[in-house]
């Protein structure tokens, strides 16, 4: 399984805060079958995002899982708040916040207020070659009063990323009920453990991974958190990515 979004760097945000603790975040993704996992450190006003910084911060957490003998590889990428001065570095330096050697761009809303320009916004990036992912859009208290705002970003060709422990109850019954409704509207593309830690926020994904085969079988389990998150860290179209469904 691969893993797009995990605060998995000690220090630079409100994830791991030690080394100690990002080695042991480590060893439960490694446990659970993660090979994969795409540093992505918060880009906003509380947390400056300094990408050569992060580059070299990478490199020692390279060193370290193999020094314990883990078989993980990794890539930097960042939870892009949408505000608009990041929008507009963003635009004039795109590879600054994407996931590394790739055209996808992780988007976080605020839970506060999204504003109606968000979708052209959305647009000036997706028309420049770039990739939205947007992450969490369940847990956004604004979405979920106005869910089809995912079917709209999902139709214009952003993806759309859930995090794992909300299907699974962690966020609460809203959370649990979104993310129901966008698969029931094939409006979920993949599936993210979004780690802060090793035991409240792990870097797990297959209890989530299981519900969904159980309940919407084998192919899209796979597709959420495989196939579609190996072809974004290798810079691939989606290979599961349906048309959303207004209907159901």
């Amino acid at each position: 399984m691969v893993d797009i979004h995990c605060h998995l760097l000690p220090g630079v945000d409100d994830g791991s805060k030690s080394w100690e603790m990002s080695e042991e975040m480590c060893q439960v993704a490694a446990a659970d079958g993660i090979s994969h996992i795409v540093c992505t450190p918060h880009a906003n006003d509380e947390y400056p995002y300094d990408r050569d910084t992060l580059k070299r911060s990478l490199e020692e957490l390279r060193v370290r899982t193999l020094a314990q003998g883990l078989n993980l590889e990794f890539s930097l990428g960042c939870d892009f708040h949408f505000s608009y001065d990041n929008i507009q570095a963003a635009l004039s330096d795109p590879d600054r916040f994407t996931i590394s050697g790739t055209d996808y761009l992780l988007v976080e809303f605020s839970d506060y207020s999204i504003s109606p320009a968000a979708g052209d916004a959305l647009q000036r990036f997706i028309s420049m070659g770039l990739t939205p992912i947007v992450t969490h859009p369940e847990r956004n208290l604004t979405i979920q009063k106005k869910p089809e705002m995912v079917l709209r970003f999902a139709e214009l060709g952003c993806v759309i990323q859930l995090t794992a422990n909300s299907l699974t109850g962690h966020w609460g019954e809203g959370a649990k009920k979104m993310c129901r409704w966008l698969l029931d509207r094939d409006a979920a593309h993949v599936f993210a453990s979004d780690a802060h830690d090793p035991s409240f926020r792990p870097p797990v994904l297959s209890r989530a991974r299981d519900t969904i085969a159980s309940q919407y079988g084998e192919v899209v389990a796979k597709a959420v958190v495989d196939e579609n998150p190996l072809a974004i860290i290798e810079n691939r179209p989606l290979p599961f990515f349906p048309e959303p469904s207004r209907n159901h």
